[in-house]
């Protein structure tokens, strides 16, 4: 569970605390680690041992690098032998000097599709595929067995581009469990509605890695706690999926058209939007996939979000009937003050944990 500085909010009953058995917290940054000599701090927007006093003895503590538009750190890690070794030594003075459990590696994305893929071609950044590989294996070095090792990856197979079929066995021999963030699986480089964290989609994300040779049980399905819209052109109100959207980026640089957006759960609702999300939230519909969605047509706008509905729907036909390792939400806080859908999910795993006991199997990870 994603524990984030945005929304550093904690449940304050134990029930909603009690099955989360990793925190991590986000972010710290990719770049103070290409140093040769070790900080006298690093930044964080709380304490580890603050983080451990909110949850349940166990609960493992993690630290989360990187995160979207936070890559240059990470390309300058993985350029050379002596970079990479130099970054994985920091991050282990990191762990060491923090208490942390270990780490989580959000680059987005090695080998292309950042947040200037119209600027930088991905051809440019093809060298990342292996060296991201060598970071991982000279990360693994540096903090040995001991100490927990996961990474956050793409959910559209359009950004797996560094995780391949002779790549990601490589990648899960380094690592502890693989977050698959399958939220934001309509993002503004679209230019059809679809939802954005779909029951569909996250299926067809997750079985993307078990086809490159990532063993099920190392896949933690990922839950967005908060909400997205999209402009879009006229569509047919009972079948808006695949409708035309109006144009989200500048096709020259990549940059917001200011015509798509999110809110957390946590947030305040943006005062031009109360009406139509209030009309989301009770007017929406289930579509064929059990996915939620709702098109304004006065507004021609496309809400995408899960409900709690949606949420025990993944667990229960996803996580158990794939044999998957567990459920991660972005964030913990984003789902303050009610948590709900934090509810949700604590329900499914402990469905799903019920039916892996009777049949002799492990405990999700959450």
């Amino acid at each position: 569970m994603y524990l984030t500085g945005q929304h550093h909010v904690v449940p304050s009953d134990p029930g909603l605390t009690a099955d989360i058995t990793h925190v991590v917290l986000a972010f710290m940054r990719s770049d103070v680690f290409n140093v040769g000599e070790t900080p006298a701090s690093f930044p964080l927007f709380t304490s580890i041992g603050e983080t451990r006093r909110q949850f349940h003895p166990g609960t493992e503590v993690m630290v989360a690098i990187g995160g979207w538009g936070d890559s240059q750190g990470f390309e300058e890690a993985a350029r050379s032998s002596q970079s990479r070794k130099r970054w994985a030594r920091q991050v282990r003075a990191m762990i060491n000097q923090t208490g942390a459990d270990g780490v989580d590696i959000d680059w987005e994305y090695p080998g292309g599709n950042r947040d200037d893929y119209r600027l930088v071609p991905n051809a440019e950044r093809e060298w990342e595929i292996e060296a991201f590989v060598l970071l991982l294996q000279d990360l693994r070095a540096a903090i040995g067995p001991e100490k927990t090792l996961s990474i956050a990856v793409p959910g559209l197979e359009r950004d797996l581009i560094a995780f391949t079929a002779s790549t990601l066995p490589r990648i899960v021999a380094q690592v502890d469990f693989i977050n698959v963030m399958t939220y934001d699986m309509m993002n503004r480089r679209d230019g059809a509605v679809a939802h954005h964290s779909g029951v569909l989609g996250t299926r067809d994300s997750l079985d993307h890695y078990v086809k490159r040779g990532a063993p099920p049980r190392l896949l933690n399905l990922g839950l967005g706690y908060y909400v997205k819209w999209f402009r879009t052109q006229d569509c047919d109100p009972n079948q808006p999926l695949g409708c035309p959207t109006q144009l989200l980026e500048d096709p020259k640089t990549g940059a917001d058209m200011g015509k798509t957006g999110a809110f957390s759960w946590h947030d305040e609702t943006p005062r031009d939007l109360v009406l139509s999300f209030a009309q989301a939230q009770t007017e929406g519909k289930y579509f064929e996939d059990g996915s939620y969605g709702y098109w304004d047509g006065e507004e021609k706008r496309w809400w995408s979000f899960d409900t709690p509905r949606v949420i025990e729907q993944k667990l229960a036909d996803i996580v158990g009937p794939r044999g998957l390792g567990g459920v991660f939400a972005w964030g913990l806080g984003e789902d303050a003050p009610n948590f709900k859908h934090l509810a949700a999910t604590l329900e499914g795993v402990r469905v799903e944990t019920r039916h892996r006991v009777l049949h002799n199997s492990s405990k999700d990870e959450l």
